[in-house]
């Protein structure tokens, strides 16, 4: 039996290989678990459980114990205090609960003009005092509002963090390299999101497709500021989840919502950040798109044909996915582990695999906890390479168009960078310089980051 510490090593070698594109010892498992979950795993009231905290190590340590995942599973989660503090409209708890995304809309079509100008401002000054009304009074009262928010979202950071560190050395988890994570949202996805809402973007795409266009365009270096972590790394990833696509009719995704999107994901990848794409639910008419996205791009799929999408896309990109969560709670322990043998015989081969699930288990009563388990062991037992080491399956396929075009940086009056404060302050003392420049936009990025997730 290895120990923690082992563990965690033969762990990171196995990511570390498939993102290197060599095969690794065996398929390698991320299979995350919602806050929720475990607190409803542990017996815990939803609610008071997500202000208090009480209990909350206790819950995670013990679905840490139930899965044989290699990445630590516990997924990210919307913490209350903060947005309870900043009166949120867009993420509002319910009576169960889970903190939900109601419908809203936060921009007026006749304001398009303005965002496309500068899409932050237009954030700042007129979105973000209509999603959370308790921005939206006297500038000190806005101060006090928005400093407490502050505090307590940084709080619940702290705290998780601190559990989560525990739990990963624990249990000899992997996990991405410090600094290596961030989160953005396509273009199109963005606008339709909290701007307009489904109802009103739909009725946009009929009546003003040409500005939808452009506020993509305007929106592109926000996202691009928003997914580029600390430290580049092709070790990290940054999660992007698609939500509209699939609903546009295929005219409308080729000249709305591709164009931006692929855009976004070049220029991390030019920066060595790859992107982990959650593609939500059937994206099968677009693979020829998705296949024209960064060598190693990481695509997980909800719903679609495995053969066609390892046939299409697996000599190239990084494969997860397809496992339906709902066949956990209605099958037997033998289907649902024939399921997985199904999916590894056809995924594995060749590497450029990690094996997941097509959703995480929002709900305890949504899957049967021992098939949960059983399926997971059954992976880490039986999905063993015979040519571990040897170069993964790779085909190099080149872009239909060119992708590389200018992007222009992100600029706004209510982001900071360094040179625009020397330029305020031009009495700084040089030999203070290199420890007030990191230390201070250390800052700044971090009401950016926090900011930047409200929407």
């Amino acid at each position: 039996m290895l120990d923690a510490k082992q563990l965690r090593m033969e762990r990171k070698e196995l990511f570390e290989d498939l993102f290197d594109g060599i095969i690794p010892k065996r398929v390698p498992i991320m299979a995350n678990l919602p806050i929720e979950f475990c607190m409803q795993y542990s017996n815990l009231p939803l609610a008071e459980t997500q202000w208090t905290l009480e209990g909350i190590e206790e819950a995670l340590d013990k679905a840490c114990q139930m899965t044989s995942a290699d990445y630590y599973p516990s997924a990210f989660s919307r913490y209350p205090a903060h947005l309870q503090i900043l009166g949120s409209r867009g993420f509002v708890m319910g009576s169960n609960g889970f903190i939900q995304h109601p419908e809203v809309t936060a921009m007026d079509a006749s304001e398009y003009d303005e965002f496309i100008k500068n899409p932050y401002d237009c954030l700042m000054e007129k979105v973000l005092p209509r999603l959370y009304p308790e921005l939206n009074t006297d500038p000190i009262r806005r101060s006090i509002v928005f400093a407490k928010a502050f505090k307590a979202y940084y709080d619940y950071i702290e705290a998780y963090a601190k559990i989560d560190q525990k739990l990963i050395e624990k249990y000899g988890f992997h996990t991405v390299p410090r600094g290596t994570f961030a989160g953005a949202t396509t273009p199109f996805d963005f606008i339709s999101d909290f701007l307009r809402g489904f109802k009103e973007i739909a009725l946009d795409i009929k009546r003003c497709p040409e500005k939808i266009i452009e506020a993509c365009e305007a929106a592109l270096p926000l996202q691009i500021k928003k997914g580029m972590p600390p430290i580049p790394s092709k070790y990290g990833h940054t999660f992007i989840a698609l939500h509209m696509g699939t609903y546009l009719r295929t005219k409308d995704f080729e000249k709305l919502y591709w164009p931006t999107f692929s855009k976004m994901v070049h220029a991390l990848a030019e920066a060595g950040q790859p992107s982990l794409i959650f593609c939500e639910h059937d994206w099968m008419r677009y693979l020829d798109y998705l296949q024209d996205l960064p060598e190693n791009t990481r695509l997980y799929f909800e719903f679609g044909d495995p053969k066609l999408v390892k046939e299409k896309l697996g000599k190239k990109h990084i494969i997860s996915g397809f496992y339906p969560i709902t066949y956990l709670k209605t099958a037997t322990k033998e289907q649902c582990i024939d399921k997985a043998k199904e999916l590894i015989d056809i995924l594995a081969p060749g590497g450029r695999y990690y094996f997941t699930f097509d959703k995480t288990p929002v709900t305890l009563d949504s899957i049967n906890v021992e098939n949960y388990a059983a399926v997971l062991k059954y992976v880490v037992e039986n999905s063993k390479y015979d040519n571990a080491g040897e170069k993964a399956a790779s085909e190099k396929i080149s872009a239909k168009t060119p992708i590389k075009e200018e992007i222009p940086e992100f600029k706004s009056k209510y982001y900071m960078s360094w040179n625009d404060y020397k330029e305020i302050h031009s009495d700084i003392d040089p030999k203070l310089e290199p420890l007030m420049a990191a230390k201070l936009q250390t800052y700044e990025d971090m009401v950016f980051r926090m900011l930047a997730l409200l929407v």
